[in-house]
This record gives structure tokens, sequence and C-alpha cells, in this order.
């Protein structure tokens, strides 16, 4: 094999990095980290007409972390500890219920436009982060791949508006903000988060982590529940 085409890897981390520096000096909730990457690797992959197979193939170092990443999200969890005590029951609550409304909403969706059961499963957990979605639909027999994609279309449709669209409809409480963007807007929706108000992010945390193992939880059920009422 040719271990030229892993440069790739070092390609992404480079946008990453120029992202970075971007966003330290022009602080935007537009063009967040995340966005600012993804708009360089189209540009460059464009540019270099590099085949998408090829940049795919070639990261497939940093792909392979998405499995350990998920170990990592215990971190916030453990760092939040002290406000999951002091409220855990409004926590529990908020986050079960936003677990089972994006899941039923994307599912019930793709039912109505005529979804097979694979698309499905494919789009049901598309409001968690990315190896915890794949996981979900691969065990219900969707295509991880493609769950991945939706997982990052949620997520940059709540970085780029979620903060903006809860301000607008004037949502003051850091708590609420933080704990809506990051049930559904999962990592991305937290790094805006993160970038913009330190106290939003930390609440973001919280939902992204809770309704991640929520979601991973109710999931096999929701998805027979959801067709058990479509056959009546």
């Amino acid at each position: 094999m040719d271990y030229v085409i892993y440069l790739y890897s070092f390609l992404t981390l480079a946008a990453f990095w120029l992202a970075l520096q971007f966003n330290k000096r022009w602080k935007s909730v537009v063009l967040n980290t995340f966005v600012l990457t993804v708009l360089i690797l189209i540009v460059v992959l464009l540019i270099t007409k590099i085949p998408y197979d090829d940049y795919w193939q070639g990261n497939s170092p940093l792909n392979h972390l998405l499995s350990v990443s998920i170990v990592a999200l215990a971190v916030p969890l453990y760092e939040q500890l002290p406000q999951i005590r002091k409220h855990w029951k409004v926590l529990l609550f908020l986050t079960v219920f936003a677990s089972l409304l994006t899941m039923l909403s994307g599912a019930l969706l793709a039912i109505i436009l005529g979804a097979q059961p694979q698309i499905v499963a494919t789009l049901l957990p598309k409001s968690v982060t990315t190896p915890i979605a794949m996981a979900i639909a691969e065990n219900l027999g969707g295509i991880p791949s493609v769950a991945a994609v939706g997982v990052i279309i949620a997520g940059l449709q709540g970085s780029i508006f979620g903060y903006l669209l809860l301000k607008i409809l004037r949502v003051r409480h850091s708590e609420a903000i933080g704990l809506a963007i990051g049930a559904v807007s999962h990592v991305l929706g937290t790094v805006t988060c993160m970038d913009t108000d330190k106290k939003v992010g930390n609440y973001s945390s919280i939902a992204l982590v809770l309704c991640g193992v929520i979601s991973a939880v109710l999931a096999p059920f929701i998805f027979k529940l959801i067709y058990a009422m479509v056959a009546i």
C-alpha cells in the first residue's frame, strides 16, 4: 500500500489549525472552527481535484479515532458532576424528552416521505455525536456512513443557527440554551457554545453526553415502536 496517501490526515489537521487561528482572531458564531475546516478542505479538494474516496481513505488514521472518542465523552460528564447532582431530576427529564423528540421527528418524517426501514434506522440517531450515531445505525440495520452525514448536517445547522435562533426567541438562561443546543447539535453545537459562552458550553456538553447515552439505550425500542404504530 502506498503510505503517502495518509498525508491527507495531515491536510485535515492543517485545515483545522488554520480554522482555529482564524477563529481566535475573528470570533464568529456562523463561521466557527468546524465550518471553516470543512470549507478549507472543500476548496483544497476542488482546486487540486483530489478524489473524495482517496481523501477518505487517507484520513483513516483519524477516522479510526471516532470509536475511541466515545470514551472521551466521559470527561465533560465528569467535569459537570456538581451541576448534574444539583439538578439531576430536571436534567434527566429534559435529556430523555429531547432524545425521544429528536429520534421520533427524524424517523417519522422519513416514513412520511416513503423511506425504507434501512433509511429510517439511519436517520434515527441524527442528533447524537458521530461515533454513537454510527453504532446505533449499524445495530438497527442502517447505513453508518450515511448516518454520519446526517449527524454532520444536524450539527452544522445547530452550530450556525441554533445559538442565534434562541437569542432571537429571547431565551436568556444559559442553562436552557446549552441544553437545547447540546441535545440537538451534539459536539458541533457545543463547540460554538464554548466559543461564545463557557457556561452555555458546559450545559451543552452535559446534554450531548446524556442524550448520546439515552439514545443508544432507547433507539432499538423507538425503532420497533414506530413500525408497530405504522402497522396499526
